[in-house]
């Protein structure tokens, strides 16, 4: 497998993925914020903040909700789901780092069920890489395009918090 940085820019894709929220939900009254770990995490986090959101922010792990668990098996890196905040007849923005087939997403509105009723479900993803299995579209998203399908992306966020990405390629 050959790993290679992206000439995307993670941080400005950032910037253009929180102009388009700010913009698009300033009218919204009950709004938080979920991650889905880790990328997904990681970009909520900073979004709470530059939203000023930081106590309607919580984190998802959908290791168990996933369609593959059988095959797959339970990931090394498990973390517990946080919401802090009340679910029910909130806008809930979904945070990912990159929508694919569209399965984490599912597993993320079954577990979000879990814990209530949204008014709203609003996903925002920093890339787009086509090849949904499921329809499912994101709301908000900063870069989308059509990867090869042995091609993986990852989100990767230095100690400063700086985030970066990079291409695998089988």
């Amino acid at each position: 497998m050959t790993t290679m940085k992206s000439s995307l820019d993670a941080e400005a894709l950032y910037l253009q993925l929180l102009a388009q929220i700010k913009t698009q939900t300033a009218h919204i009254q009950k709004l938080a914020i979920v991650g889905i770990y880790s990328g997904g995490a990681w970009l909520a986090q900073r979004l709470a903040t530059d939203l000023g959101m930081d106590d309607a922010l919580g984190y998802i792990d959908v290791s168990f909700y996933r369609d593959d668990y059988a095959k797959k098996g339970l990931h090394p890196d498990v973390k517990p789901t946080k919401i802090p905040f009340d679910v029910d007849d909130a806008t809930i923005i979904l945070v990912d780092d990159v929508l694919y087939t569209g399965r984490t997403t599912r597993a993320a509105i079954n577990e979000l069920f879990d814990y209530g009723r949204p008014a709203k479900i609003l996903l925002a993803a920093l890339v787009d890489r086509g090849g949904r299995e499921l329809p499912v579209a994101a709301d908000f998203v900063a870069y989308s395009a059509n990867f090869d399908t042995t091609s993986s992306v990852h989100l990767q966020r230095a100690v400063d918090g700086k985030l970066s990405l990079s291409i695998d390629h089988a």
